[in-house]
């Protein structure tokens, strides 16, 4: 494995390259980890270009709610993008080495698009209570122009909050040996590395930003389900209830996934912990979350499902 560059300056090794350590202590699991980590990521490639494609070829799924699943499927895929590949290659390679300009380029846009999704999964709940609560004026909250501009507001707020979290990171020079205990550019691997006495007012100001992205998204999803709760319950057919609720059972699925992932890595203080667990669980939301999502929106929504039929049925047709 390489050493990471570093430079003297005022008697301190100042770091200019990192090692990403990843899964280096584990060099027997190598071939087999990237066996396993390349299947899952052809998987989830898979499955959200086939929730785009349908969605944009089936005309009953162009309504808001799965205009947003389309955006939550091509979000997904980039957001796989900044990591897997990377890990995928540095599995198959000696070379650990990640410049501080690429390390800083890899947290940014996988801090925005996470928290992108923290903000889209609360728009597509927004979306869930105009249609169930306000039925008869759903067309005119969620008309198309209206969609675009909350689309475009969503990503916008997560790759500002991401630019923000990347420069307090970024804002101090590194010491020490310059090895980051992860796979990828993460948050705290990365702080962890900060110059004695540079890391901990910047570290608590990344755990009230993350704070803020994370509780008031899932407050607000929370908040937007009581009142589809209250509205479910003044139903007067069971049938009726059941129909409303089944289109929120898949959001509801990935909410959940997301938001505790996010909030195992993200709502705990900053403190010296086991980087073996750290790195599992962030295999867990970087590899297994965005394998799961396509996933549970084709097994849990059932016009999902049959779009994916009648495609499916049409691709039959055109072969024989």
């Amino acid at each position: 494995m390489c050493a990471p560059k570093k430079q003297w300056d005022n008697a301190t090794w100042l770091v200019t390259e990192f090692v990403l350590v990843g899964f280096s202590d584990l060099p027997h699991l190598r071939a087999t980890l990237f066996a396993l980590f390349f299947l899952m990521y052809l998987v989830t490639l898979s499955g959200n270009v086939t929730i785009i494609a349908i969605i944009q070829a089936d005309r009953t799924l162009h309504t808001p709610m799965y205009r947003f699943l389309a955006a939550l499927s091509l979000s997904e895929t980039c957001y796989t993008l900044v990591t897997i590949p990377n890990m995928l290659a540095r599995l198959l390679t000696d070379s650990q080495a990640l410049s501080i300009a690429g390390c800083r380029a890899q947290m940014f846009f996988f801090l925005g698009l996470g928290c992108s999704h923290c903000f889209l999964l609360t728009l597509m709940g927004y979306d869930r209570y105009a249609a169930i609560c306000h039925p008869l004026r759903y067309p005119l909250l969620m008309r198309p122009r209206v969609c675009l501009g909350l689309g475009a507001l969503v990503f916008g707020a997560g790759f500002s909050v991401a630019l923000a979290e990347t420069c307090i990171v970024f804002s101090a020079p590194f010491c020490g040996g310059g090895r980051v205990e992860h796979f990828f550019c993460d948050l705290a691997p990365v702080l962890a590395l900060s110059c004695a006495g540079r890391g901990a007012g910047r570290a608590l100001a990344l755990f009230f930003l993350s704070v803020l992205v994370v509780l008031a998204s899932f407050l607000l999803i929370l908040l937007s389900y009581a009142l589809i709760l209250a509205a479910l319950l003044r139903m007067p057919s069971a049938a009726g209830r059941r129909k409303a609720f089944s289109t929120c059972a898949a959001h509801l699925t990935v909410v959940a996934v997301h938001f505790g992932c996010a909030s195992l890595v993200y709502l705990r203080p900053a403190s010296p912990g086991d980087p073996a667990r750290d790195r599992l669980v962030a295999v867990f939301y970087t590899v297994v979350t965005p394998l799961l999502n396509p996933v549970v929106y084709t097994l849990r929504n059932r016009e999902v499902r049959e779009a994916l039929r009648r495609a499916l049925a049409r691709g039959r047709g055109v072969c024989a």
